[in-house]
């Protein structure tokens, strides 16, 4: 409980914190920026690492000067791409082999199947899309690894996505993060994007659930 606490309290202040890390570690800060940009979207085991709200940060205190903006930009950048390469790439890898288990009841051939005529399809625009959902887009280039969608499909938008994702969120913590406004509430800044980012999913959530609960009204009316 002490360290979700911590996490959190991270997570809220995540300004001051990578103020710290630079004071502390200066052009290192570049690294472990790289680092976790590139884990949260290129490693399943690791969507809760901060995304959206860390490159908005970032660009905040490349305004104040903290930090190199166009460096930002360029390396950030290319975390982001080298870690959806990589999860694809572990899909990929690992997806034929538990799908082809006999002992496997729920993860069958047929669902592989599937999932890759989905990707075919509209992977383009899931891959770009997911870009800009929290925890959506660090599944997403692993699915479609799974689904073996065509790699130079998944290359393209991938770097596409990447590219747009990292310079959107970068710049307009650049463009806002130096406001008074924004930083005498930097806290329910953070709140806001990570709010915004979870609305597409939620609507969609509950979209779904009611297409799925619409029969059974019907049913029970008849």
């Amino acid at each position: 409980m002490e360290l979700l606490k911590e996490f959190i309290e991270f997570f809220l202040h995540l300004d001051t914190h990578l103020s710290a890390a630079i004071q502390a570690y200066g052009v290192w800060t570049y690294l472990l920026l790289f680092l976790i940009i590139f884990c949260e979207t290129g490693l399943v085991v690791t969507p809760i690492l901060p995304g959206d709200s860390l490159l908005f940060a970032a660009g905040a205190l490349a305004a104040g000067s903290s930090l190199n903006i166009v460096w930002l930009a360029v390396l950030l950048s290319v975390a982001a791409v080298l870690g959806d390469a990589v999860n694809y790439a572990i899909g990929h890898f690992m997806g034929p082999k538990v799908f082809s288990r006999e002992d496997r009841r729920f993860l069958k051939k047929e669902y592989l199947d599937r999932t890759h005529q989905f990707y075919e399809k509209y992977g383009g625009k899931t891959i770009i899309i997911a870009r800009f959902v929290p925890i959506v887009r660090t599944f997403a280039p692993f699915v479609a690894g799974v689904g073996s969608m065509t790699y130079w499909r998944f290359a393209s938008y991938n770097v596409i996505g990447g590219v747009a994702w990292v310079t959107i969120c970068l710049f307009a913590g650049y463009a806002f993060g130096n406001l008074p406004i924004v930083k005498k509430n930097f806290t329910l800044v953070i709140l806001a994007i990570i709010f915004i980012s979870l609305l597409p999913g939620l609507i969609e959530f509950l979209r779904q659930r009611q297409q799925h609960s619409a029969p059974e009204k019907v049913k029970g009316y008849e």
